[in-house]
C-alpha cells in the first residue's frame, strides 16, 4: 500500500507502531516509553523523551510473514524479523504514538540514542525506507488505521539472505504472551503459530511451546 504526496506532505502527528515481535508484550513495549530494563532482558533501554502511554492499542494483521534470525542482544537466541514478501500475514500489535514517540522508539530498535527525528516521507511514498544496513533499520509503511499511518521495523534483507536461528525460551515466552494477549488466541493456536516460524520449526515443537506459555 502507498501513500499519495497529499498524505505525506499532510501527515499529522500521530502514528500507529506495529510491534510483531517482543512488543506485542504492552507491558515489555512499555520499557520503550518509560526506560529499564524488562525482566530477563540483558539490555537497558533509555526510554522516550515523552513517556506519556499509548492513545490507544489496536490488534491488527502485517502483510508477510515473521521468521527468526541473527542473534537477539536483549534475549539471546534467534531475533523476530518481518519479510513483507512473505506469503500470508502476521498478527502484530499497534501502538498509538506522538510522532517524536514514535523517533525514539525506532531510535532504541536501531541501538541509537533518541532524540532526533524519524523522517517518514519516503516510507509513506515509497512503501519502505531504509535507514541502515542493521536489524530493525528499514521503516516499513503498514497502511492506515483510523486515519494514521501503521509502521513497523525491520531488516532491508528478505528471508532467504540470512541464516535461520532459533530463538531463545525466554523470546518466546514473551512474543507468546504478546500474542494471546493482544489476539485473543488459546494457548494451543499461539503455540503452534510459533513453532511453525522459520528459526522455531524443528527447534521448538508445538508442545514445547505451549509448555513455555503455560508456566
Amino acid at each position: 500500500m502507498r501513500a499519495t504526496r497529499a498524505e505525506s506532505a499532510a501527515l499529522d502527528q500521530l502514528v500507529w507502531y506495529a510491534g510483531y515481535g517482543s512488543n506485542m508484550a504492552a507491558d515489555r513495549f512499555g520499557y520503550y516509553l518509560a526506560g529499564g530494563s524488562p525482566p530477563s532482558g540483558a539490555r537497558t533501554n533509555p526510554g522516550c523523551r515523552d513517556r506519556t502511554p499509548p492513545r490507544s492499542q489496536r490488534a491488527v494483521w502485517l502483510e508477510g510473514g515473521v521468521y527468526f534470525a541473527l542473534t537477539s542482544r536483549m534475549w539471546g537466541g534467534g531475533l523476530a524479523l518481518l519479510d513483507p514478501s512473505l506469503p500470508g500475514a502476521a498478527p502484530a500489535r499497534a501502538y498509538l504514538l506522538t510522532g517524536e514517540q514514535f523517533s525514539d522508539v525506532a531510535a532504541q530498535e536501531m541501538y541509537r540514542a533518541p532524540g532526533d527525528a524519524v523522517e517518514l516521507d519516503t516510507a509513506l511514498r515509497e512503501g519502505r525506507d531504509v535507514l541502515g544496513e542493521g536489524r530493525y533499520e528499514t521503516l516499513v509503511y503498514c497502511g492506515r488505521l483510523d486515519g494514521h499511518p501503521v509502521l513497523t521495523l525491520t531488516s532491508h534483507w528478505s528471508r532467504p539472505h540470512v541464516a535461520v536461528e532459533a530463538p531463545a525460551a525466554s523470546y518466546l515466552r514473551l512474543i507468546g504472551g504478546g500474542l494471546r494477549a493482544t489476539h485473543g488466541w488459546a494457548v494451543g493456536r499461539a503455540a503452534a503459530h510459533l513453532a511453525g516460524r522459520p528459526g522455531a520449526k524443528g527447534a521448538w515443537s508445538a508442545a514445547d511451546v505451549a509448555t513455555l506459555l503455560s508456566d
